[in-house]
């Protein structure tokens, strides 16, 4: 099994949820860019929508988009309890949470990377995300994790995009649950190991 990646896109939280699960996996970087990935192959002939994360399994199947990826990751190694039981109210809550990280701050995010985003789409965006934190530092509060009393997949999606607004200007330190909260996920060994791998911490 491959995991394409780019370094610090959500693709990390999949990378995070690889090494929590124990599973054994490749990484092959991908630049968003070229579409070229580190042994210089052609990324679209992988996954022609571009994107990471990607995996791709041994008799060549692919599976994107992060929900779908972290959800698989997560039912791998029921042991692990990355994710909830089918059925059970807290499965819900898990798609909940995926649902909520997704749509309400990945993809406010997005415009604030983009440089040809004009000013007033930046702002809107940013209006709409600082909003969301707001409501997300009430609702996590001191909880440890943002599902149940454990890590789950959907701490490593969070934490992921949480990491984000540190190149954009948005300082956790306005909501300081959700600082505790993303220091307490960084420190974990196995998200360290995938910080590191990544290039996104020194050794």
């Amino acid at each position: 099994m491959k995991l394409y990646y780019s370094p610090g896109a959500s693709s990390l939280a999949a990378h995070i949820a690889l090494r929590e699960s124990g599973l054994g996996f490749e990484l092959e970087r991908v630049s968003l860019k070229t579409k070229k990935t580190a042994s210089d192959a052609d990324f679209l002939r992988v996954n022609a929508k571009g994107c990471v994360p990607t995996l791709q399994f041994e008799d060549g199947a692919v599976l994107t988009e992060i929900p779908a990826v972290l959800m698989w990751i997560g039912d791998q190694q029921p042991e692990k309890r990355l994710a909830p039981s089918p059925g059970t109210m807290e499965r819900y809550h898990l798609v909940e949470m995926l649902n909520f990280t997704g749509t309400e701050l990945h993809t406010n995010f997005g415009p604030l990377f983009d440089g040809a985003a004009p000013e007033a789409m930046k702002a809107y965006a940013r209006g709409r995300l600082e909003k969301r934190l707001g409501y997300l530092d009430k609702a996590l509060g001191k909880s440890l994790f943002v599902v149940g009393d454990h890590f789950t997949v959907a701490d490593a999606y969070l934490f992921t995009v949480l990491g984000w607004g540190s190149y954009v200007d948005v300082d956790l330190a306005r909501w300081p649950h959700l600082a505790a909260y993303a220091g307490r996920i960084g420190a974990r060994p196995k998200v360290l190991d995938a910080l590191k791998a990544e290039g996104l911490l020194k050794s």
